[in-house]
């Protein structure tokens, strides 16, 4: 397991609620960022390819987050991996922050998309996934993390629905599902995935070890979807 040193100080798993707490002000929707920690630090410590010195590097993973809604799990975890100076956090929310309530990808070193419309993520993956192809570029994965409600927005039913019959592989989806969807879909959110040929997995969202078993599942042909499941928003 990495662990990144940001100014002589190494930052793991257990330091991240401590990072959390350094963000104050209003508006921080703690439950939107608690119920990512655990999969942005799985993510982020095991499973992407990309580092803070090769930031902008060509082959490097994309991770995309389209549950823009609460960053500060994420800001945390791009603290502790040296994407972003630790000392950014407690100012974060204020007038003159690069860490707004919604990340901006120009200001926040290492974020790929600017967050906040819900629904939008899914499409720009499906549109940086072959935007990749197109170049040739086959190592390269992209990465991108939704909210279970945030499905209920019809732009990402039509991005699942050409991902699938385009065989989009290099293409993976975490969709948080902490029971807030207000709309039911028959079988469960993977069942969904995998009406339009993805490759899907149901895990506890908060057991890193099945997390990364099921982020590191082979899909050959097929992009792939994880549901983290985690406590119900207002449990």
């Amino acid at each position: 397991m990495t662990i990144t040193e940001e100014r002589g100080r190494a930052y793991g798993y257990r330091d991240l609620p401590g990072l959390m707490g350094l963000m104050t002000g209003d508006e921080k929707h703690g439950p939107a960022a608690t119920s990512t920690l655990d999969v942005l630090w799985v993510l982020y410590d095991r499973v992407l390819r990309v580092r803070p010195e090769r930031a902008d590097d060509p082959g490097r993973d994309r991770f995309l987050l389209s549950k823009g809604h609460g960053p500060m799990a994420y800001y945390a975890v791009l603290a502790a991996k040296g994407f972003v100076p630790v000392d950014w956090l407690p100012g974060f929310g204020s007038y003159d922050s690069p860490l707004g309530h919604h990340p901006d990808r120009t200001l926040v070193p290492g974020a790929e998309i600017g967050s906040g419309s819900l629904g939008h993520g899914l499409p720009i993956a499906v549109g940086t996934a072959l935007g990749l192809r197109a170049r040739g570029l086959g190592e390269p994965r992209v990465w991108v993390l939704t909210g279970d409600a945030e499905l209920d927005e019809g732009s990402n039913h039509e991005a699942i629905a050409f991902a699938g019959p385009a065989g989009l592989d290099r293409l993976h989806t975490v969709v948080v599902d902490n029971a807030s969807a207000r709309h039911a879909r028959p079988g469960g959110i993977a069942a969904r995935f995998e009406a339009a040929g993805w490759s899907a997995l149901t895990v506890d969202g908060r057991d890193h070890e099945a997390l990364y078993a099921a982020f590191t599942a082979p899909h050959p042909g097929r992009p792939h979807v994880v549901v983290a499941r985690v406590e119900p928003k207002h449990a």
